[in-house]
């Protein structure tokens, strides 16, 4: 009997995670990645945070934002500080050994940014010697060590986007590595980045950058996963996922 209660107790906590209405669901999100999330006056904003609330408003729950900084933010996932992560994080291997992931909720490519008329372009015979601004915790930092850093490039890590920009408009870091959208919205559209362009081409490396975002989860949240998943099919399926990325994006940010 008393083993038998034991099973049922797992099985209860293991479920206890899916959506009922009236539930709250917490988002931890790191609100410096315009224009997937940012700050406003009155609280964060941005295109995940548009999801996120579509996603609650589809299961009835109540949704809650609770900011991290992005490196810390699966740690925190798994000190049950929040319910799930909705902060442009990919889908990689590496991350998959100690979350879970709902499918895909969209794919930005990855670009570098150097001032214009550098010349600089994104390999490591190029950017030999020179320093690279990357955020903590990104794809975008483990493809700079693994591909660049031992070819003798000076990989700079940061712990926010904002301060990665920071140095490289001063000039104290000579390019920067970061999503393609987050870099025109967040440098190349605004006053500070007139003096910068994208370098080279898109980056392409499946191992490092996964096969695009997703919202991360506790292995053991099966349900809740399962929710958000049938949530996200029904947006794509009846325009509600379009209608959400045509405030931000001139292109198809789900297919690219």
């Amino acid at each position: 009997m008393k083993k038998a209660l034991v099973v049922l107790a797992v099985a209860c906590a293991a479920g206890s995670a899916v959506a009922k209405p009236g539930d709250v669901i917490k988002f931890g999100t790191s609100p410096a990645y315009a224009p997937f999330e940012y700050k406003t006056a009155t609280g964060i904003a941005g295109f995940d945070v548009d999801l996120g609330n579509e996603i609650c408003r589809r299961l009835q729950a109540k949704c809650v934002w609770v900011e991290n900084d992005f490196d810390g933010l699966i740690p925190a996932l798994k000190a049950r500080k929040f319910d799930a992560i909705l902060a442009s994080m990919n889908i990689t291997e590496a991350r998959k050994k100690q979350i879970a992931f709902s499918d895909k909720i969209y794919n930005s490519p990855t670009r570098m940014v150097a001032r214009k008329g550098g010349k600089l372009q994104p390999t490591a015979a190029s950017l030999k010697g020179l320093r690279v601004g990357v955020q903590q915790g990104t794809v975008q930092e483990s493809y700079a060590k693994k591909r660049w850093e031992a070819a003798g490039v000076n990989v700079v890590a940061y712990q926010n986007q904002e301060q990665v920009y920071q140095d490289l408009t001063s000039g104290r870091i000579q390019a920067s590595l970061q999503d393609a959208v987050e870099a025109e919205y967040g440098l190349l559209k605004s006053s500070k980045g007139a003096n910068f362009e994208f370098a080279g081409a898109t980056l392409k490396d499946p191992e490092i950058f996964g096969v695009g975002a997703g919202i991360g989860l506790r292995q053991e949240d099966e349900a809740l996963r399962k929710d958000i998943n049938r949530a996200l099919a029904e947006m794509l399926k009846d325009g509600g996922y379009q209608k959400i990325a045509g405030k931000y994006f001139s292109f198809d940010i789900y297919n690219n």
